[in-house]
């Protein structure tokens, strides 16, 4: 098994890759023309990505085209409203995590939690490094690095939770990660808990996209509907976007209804890159 430094140092070369693709879309560059774009040549860029993604960098791209994102809205349409946890089935399925999501009361939003101590840290993932916070009662912040360093992201945290006690320590969460990002299946059957502070809103919009199962995608009018107020597809696309806990609860499986990815806050790159590698493992 690839481990995750290997993962995160194997992102970067992605990240870029489909990059240069999307800049130059209209004419469809070759294979040869994309690995040298990231400094490898065609073989070893084959190699990186069955290494990383588990498939061809050919494969992998078709995974990135708009009609294949409208042929999974297509597939995905009525998914929420028979809902996701009755009991749906697939090779997918098995890469799911168990997330459970529980809300600060209505004191605890209040004090913007007063004395809650949060353990944080810096850990490579198959999507680059992500800053991961976490309190007793669960995870309540992820975010993947961009351009930002380390005193940034924990201001960052700071502003969500900025009367809580932060404490760095890598050691007490990169367990977390390590259960969040193993490719191998978890049979411990215990979920990761998720700790989060938002409005009532946002809460119910974030339980909504915990029902979206690995390797597909809806449309934010899709969640608008499942949450009862088809006309808010506006509001709840700001409350996906102002999700403190990326991939865990997962923001990057929501596109816009003509196939496009849409916007994402850890890059459009990278949205990208996680819905082509849920893609190859969900086949």
């Amino acid at each position: 098994m690839t481990s995750l430094k290997q993962q995160a140092l194997d992102y970067q070369r992605v990240e870029k890759a489909i990059h240069f693709v999307r800049e130059n879309s209209a004419r469809q560059p070759e294979l040869s023309e994309i690995a040298a774009s990231v400094h490898l040549s065609e073989y070893h860029f084959q190699k990186l990505f069955s290494r990383w993604a588990g498939v061809s960098p050919k494969r992998f791209l078709q995974y990135l085209t708009k009609e294949y994102a409208k042929q999974l809205l297509d597939e995905s349409r009525n998914l929420l409203e028979v809902s996701f946890k009755a009991g749906l089935t697939g090779s997918g399925r098995l890469h799911d995590l168990s997330v459970t999501c529980e809300a600060l009361t209505p004191g605890e939003y209040k004090s913007k939690g007063r004395e809650v101590e949060i353990l944080y840290g810096m850990h490579p993932t198959p999507f680059g490094e992500c800053f991961l916070a976490s309190t007793q009662k669960g995870v309540c912040f992820l975010v993947f690095r961009r351009r930002e360093d380390h005193a940034q992201l924990v201001r960052m945290l700071q502003k969500q939770w900025p009367n809580s006690i932060l404490k760095h320590s890598a050691g007490g969460t990169k367990t977390i990660v390590e259960k969040i990002f193993n490719t191998v299946p978890d049979h411990s059957n215990e979920p990761v808990h998720l700790f989060v502070k938002g409005t009532n809103f946002q809460i119910k919009v974030w339980e909504a996209l915990l029902d979206i199962p690995f390797g597909k995608v809806v449309s934010y009018e899709d969640v608008a509907r499942h949450i009862q107020l088809p006309k808010a597809a506006r509001a709840a696309g700001n409350a996906v976007g102002s999700n403190p806990v990326s991939y865990l609860i997962p923001c990057h499986r929501v596109i816009q209804k003509a196939g496009n990815f849409g916007n994402y806050g850890g890059g459009k790159e990278r949205k990208m890159a996680m819905l082509g590698w849920e893609a190859a493992r969900s086949e």
